[in-house]
């Protein structure tokens, strides 16, 4: 099994470039709100029906791979999932205030789409393919990446 410093050894492979980078702190994260707006959007009769009581923060489909999803982080670092998991958790508040106010998934779709655009544009300058062709893993270690840039060891 690849440590986390492995897989981000590998994933900075195909991104040296500041704009790419410039571009991956923007995009990352906004894909990454996207799917769970998504997620979030699905509808969640069996989850409502487990769950006791009313809250939405915790009855959607989101909190479910979320949930699912920090295992793999675990699985490489807890101090990492840790940080997933506050990101997780905006990501959720925040599409459950966007889903108050307009349809949650055109928004996300939206978001989405832009997002990848963007993506797509930052390889370009780059030369570089992006790194999840290689391996789809690394479309879970981009937004690790980006906190570990952001937040971790410089």
């Amino acid at each position: 099994m690849k440590t986390l410093e492995n897989w981000f050894k590998e994933y900075a492979v195909s991104h040296q470039n500041k704009t790419n980078i410039a571009i991956h702190f923007i995009c990352v994260p906004a894909i990454f709100f996207s799917i769970v707006g998504l997620l979030m959007s699905i509808p969640n009769g069996i989850i409502a029906s487990i769950v006791p009581g009313v809250n939405p923060f915790i009855e959607n489909w989101a909190f479910v791979v979320l949930l699912l999803l920090l295992f793999f982080y675990v699985r490489l670092s807890i101090k990492m999932a840790f940080q997933i998991l506050i990101f997780s958790a905006i990501c959720i508040v925040g599409n459950y205030y966007i889903g108050l106010y307009a349809p949650l998934w055109i928004v996300s779709l939206a978001i989405f789409a832009i997002a990848w655009v963007g993506q797509f544009y930052g390889h370009k300058i780059e030369g570089q393919k992006p790194s999840f062709l290689k391996d789809l893993q690394f479309l879970l270690i981009g937004p690790a990446w980006v906190i570990q840039k952001m937040f971790g060891k410089k």
